[in-house]
């Protein structure tokens, strides 16, 4: 039908059709404009690097100057702080390790907010208190920007594959917007509510994860000293009711499965550090909330103990090697 109305016959048709995908296209790569990415960590680190692969050129910058020189070979455009990320970015991803530092970038000397452009859009994807994300949210939008909180599960090899889940807190009318840099990272792109409820939904999250961990290790632990062969004993409960992703996923035991942290004397994947940091974040919430969380407060004992005993830098699985070297808990 095209061709019959198009002057010039299929000739015409076929140049009407190139002019028409050459317009598309050029739509297309209007909305892929510079991406601030800030936080080049374990998880930010392949993050950016899957908006790099989706086509976005990414304005980076990281605390650690080693941790942008490898964005800088891959040709993404490295700055000196995050003031300089704003001033050329008007979309920003922050992935960063705490409150405080989450504070430092968007409101510091040289943070965000001090060259933010009207109508900006900043997706937060730190783990932080709620609070925190609230405070922020109203100091971004008094310089008439937009702020979301966007904190992710899934560890650092979902970051590498793309799988991400995020659970996004804000003003609805705006989470398209940030719903299309999101799947470039995620599979699972979630509206929670407003500024506050993504970060509500990771700590409720990772307090689970962390209370299945420990359980998993200590069921792990209990079976082997009964005689049970560890990769038998997982294979039996992922069959069963006790299964979780800390067993059939992430399993804790050195030996029973490949391309985890366990496989790897815990290097990698999420530190202690940042799930007692965490578990901290639950505990502060339910205090304020008047919420019992017994087993949460236990983990949190559990893994406050680890950072003193030398594993704050290994992976939270770690709990594994803990407990069995621990035998007076």
């Amino acid at each position: 039908m095209a061709a019959a109305v198009v002057r010039g016959g299929p000739a015409g048709w076929w140049r009407w059709h190139r002019r028409v995908a050459a317009m598309v296209c050029s739509r297309a790569m209007a909305s892929k404009t510079p991406v601030g990415f800030i936080g080049l960590g374990n998880m930010g680190n392949p993050m950016a690097k899957n908006l790099l692969k989706h086509g976005y050129p990414v304005i980076a910058y990281d605390v650690f100057p080693e941790a942008c020189k490898e964005f800088q070979d891959l040709g993404a455009q490295v700055t000196d702080s995050p003031a300089d990320v704003a001033e050329r970015a008007d979309r920003i991803i922050t992935m960063l390790p705490s409150s405080p530092n989450a504070k430092e970038v968007y409101t510091g000397a040289n943070g965000i907010l001090k060259k933010v452009k009207k109508g900006s859009l900043l997706i937060d994807s730190s783990t932080i208190d709620p609070a925190v994300s609230r405070e922020l949210a109203k100091a971004v939008e008094k310089m008439g920007a937009v702020f979301m909180d966007a904190p992710v599960s899934g560890g650092v090899g979902a970051a590498r594959a793309g799988n991400l889940t995020f659970m996004v807190g804000g003003v609805e009318q705006e989470f398209d917007a940030a719903k299309e840099l999101l799947t470039c990272m995620g599979s699972n792109v979630i509206y929670c509510g407003v500024v506050g409820t993504g970060q509500a939904a990771k700590i409720c999250n990772n307090m689970l994860l962390a209370i299945s961990m420990i359980g998993t290790a200590e069921a792990m632990n209990l079976g082997i000293r009964l005689g049970l062969d560890p990769k038998l004993l997982a294979k039996i409960l992922n069959m069963s009711s006790g299964r979780c992703w800390s067993s059939d996923t992430y399993n804790p035991v050195p030996g029973v499965m490949e391309g985890v942290p366990s496989a790897n004397n815990y290097q990698g994947g999420f530190g202690t550090t940042l799930m007692a940091k965490d578990l901290g974040l639950a505990q502060i919430s339910a205090t304020n909330t008047m919420t019992p969380v017994p087993l949460g407060s236990q983990a949190h004992q559990i893994y406050r103990m680890m950072c003193a005993k030398g594993y704050a830098l290994k992976d939270f699985s770690a709990v594994f090697q803990f407990l069995r070297e621990e035998e007076n808990l």
